[in-house]
């Protein structure tokens, strides 16, 4: 089961970033991006780390 991570999207939106934009700034693939932001990948701290950086959150949002 997915686990809703529409605060991110959120995020993203409110950025004005791409998936493809934040994606390349994090070093990831769009792909996995993508299943993070849909909630079907959990990040690991180092990829949540890289994705809070690129959108200017903390990373621990993550695992709240």
């Amino acid at each position: 089961m997915a686990i809703s991570r529409d605060w991110l999207k959120d995020i993203r939106i409110t950025s004005g970033k791409t998936m493809k934009e934040v994606s390349s700034e994090a070093e990831i693939s769009e792909c996995y991006y993508c299943q993070i932001e849909s909630g079907d990948r959990n990040a690991s701290v180092s990829v949540a780390k890289k994705i809070a950086a690129a959108l200017g959150f903390s990373w621990q949002k993550f695992f709240e």
